[in-house]
C-alpha cells in the first residue's frame, strides 16, 4: 500500500500547447498500479491545456477553483466538486477562468 501527500510528488510543467499548467504523476506503474494512472493538474489563473483528443478516456474530479471545459459542443463551466468524463477521441480543453488555482484529479487508463 502507498500512502503519501500529493504535494510530495514533483509538479512539472505541461508543455506542447499548454499555458501555466503543472502536472503531478501521483500514482503510476512505478507505484505498482496495473490499470490506471492518477494525475493532479494545477492551472494558474488564465492557464489552459491544449485543445486535443486521444484514444483514451479521462475521468476528472475538480478539487479547487473554477474554469471551463471546452468540447465541440462549446464551453461548459466547471467548479469544485464537479466530475467530468471525457470519452476517448473527443476533442477537449480545460481552462482556468477564475482568480485562484484550478486543481483537479485526472485518471486515465494505463496505455
Amino acid at each position: 500500500m502507498l500512502i503519501r501527500n500529493y504535494s510530495e510528488v514533483e509538479a512539472v510543467d505541461v508543455e506542447q500547447g499548454a499555458k501555466d499548467v503543472k502536472i503531478r504523476w501521483v500514482i503510476t506503474e512505478k507505484e505498482g498500479a496495473p490499470n490506471f494512472i492518477m494525475r493532479v493538474f494545477e492551472f494558474l489563473p488564465g492557464g489552459y491545456s491544449p485543445y486535443h483528443s486521444h484514444a483514451w478516456e479521462h475521468e476528472v474530479f475538480i478539487l479547487n477553483g473554477k474554469g471551463v471545459v471546452v468540447s465541440e459542443d462549446g464551453e461548459h463551466e466547471i467548479g469544485v466538486g464537479d466530475v467530468i468524463f471525457v470519452p476517448g477521441n473527443e476533442v477537449h480543453q480545460f481552462k482556468n477562468t477564475g482568480e485562484n488555482e484550478l486543481r483537479f484529479i485526472c485518471l486515465v487508463p494505463k496505455k
